[in-house]
Formats: C-alpha cells, structure tokens, sequence
C-alpha cells in the first residue's frame, strides 16, 4: 500500500475514525476482482485529497469486527466518515472520478 493509506484494522479501528479530517475506507479482500481493480484509483485519491482526507483499507478477511458491524455484505465497499459519522456508502467498484466527486461532496 503506498505510505498515503493507511491499514486499518479492528485494534485501530476507533482511533482512526477520531481523526479531524474526513476518513474513506475501502473493504477489500485478496480473492476480489474488483478490490485489486480499485487498487490504482485508491492510490491515486490518496494522493489527490492528501492533507484533506485519510485514505484507509480494511482486509475484510481479517477484520470480522469492523465488517460485521457495519454489515459489509459486498466487496469492495466504501465508506466515508465526517466527524465518526458515516456519510456515504457504497458497495461495488467506482470510477476514480465517481470516488472523488462523492469525496468533495463531503469536504464542503
């Protein structure tokens, strides 16, 4: 992962969501089509909203608290926190233009 995102994990999870700047996570998994498909936009975004946002990824597989207690269901999902609130969900790949549109939608 590039040093813009961060792993995050169920140890860091609360941590991670106490931040003052707005945090994207992104639900992936190893076996995931998709998820290795994202892999490039999410680097990308990393280093477009860098110092506005904090990029994250949780393994999916090796977090079971995190994905269950927010029902992940699909991989890849995304969710955005403002302020340790979810403002937007969305399983199922995105372009990086749809990604960003939907972070500056947030940072305003």
């Amino acid at each position: 992962m590039s040093g813009k995102i961060i792993e995050i994990t169920d140890a860091n999870f609360n941590e991670c969501i106490s931040s003052d700047l707005p945090l994207v996570i992104e639900f992936w998994t190893d076996w995931s089509g998709p998820s290795k498909s994202m892999a490039p936009a999410i680097e990308e975004i990393a280093d477009s909203f860098e110092g506005k946002v904090i990029v994250g990824k949780v393994q999916a597989d090796k977090n079971p608290n995190i994905v269950s207690s927010f029902g992940i269901r699909g991989i890849p999902t995304f969710i955005f926190f403002k302020q340790g609130n979810v403002v937007f969900k969305h399983t199922g790949a995105l372009t990086k233009s749809v990604l960003s549109m939907n972070i500056e939608k947030f940072l305003v």
